[in-house]
């Protein structure tokens, strides 16, 4: 039987989990995606020669900041005081694409999976945003948590994670 829910209460109503009693250890998620794009569109950001700038630095400051603001957004997710956020982005020739990866650190009593997740996803829009003039069929795809660690639930990888 999957375990429950923790974000529901006995009564089912949503609720922000109680970490309080939890200890605070080294917390690490990686996360994963791409964004597709037309050949065209994957030659003007690996030039540097998009309209608006420098497609990855905008994207990679994008995802930083989208990972500092992720209990903003994400309603039932604590604030996390982030040790360390870094985005790296691969060029993909065939099928043309972007893949980004982020990865999110902190000492604390939860965990930094949404964190990566949001990095990534706020990183890839902002590709999306920089190129739409040239290329609106763009496809971000693939958003997954490649690996975590800490915590009591212990270790996670994704088949896929190297």
């Amino acid at each position: 039987m999957p375990e429950p829910l923790t974000h529901f209460d006995a009564q089912g109503q949503a609720h922000m989990v109680d970490v309080g009693d939890k200890a605070a250890t080294r917390r690490l998620a990686v996360a994963q995606g791409l964004i597709r794009l037309e050949p065209a569109t994957l030659r003007l950001i690996e030039a540097g020669s998009a309209k608006k700038g420098d497609v990855l630095g905008v994207a990679r400051l994008a995802g930083i900041m989208a990972a500092k603001k992720t209990s903003e957004l994400i309603p039932l997710c604590h604030p996390v005081a982030l040790t360390r956020v870094a985005l790296e982005f691969e060029l993909l020739p065939d099928p043309p694409a972007v893949r980004c990866t982020a990865s999110a650190e902190t000492v604390g009593p939860t965990g930094v999976e949404m964190e990566a997740l949001t990095a990534v996803q706020v990183a890839l829009l902002t590709v999306y945003d920089m190129c739409k003039a040239v290329d609106r069929g763009m496809e971000i795809t693939g958003v997954r948590l490649l690996q975590k660690e800490g915590g009591r639930s212990g270790s996670y990888r994704h088949s896929s994670a190297p």
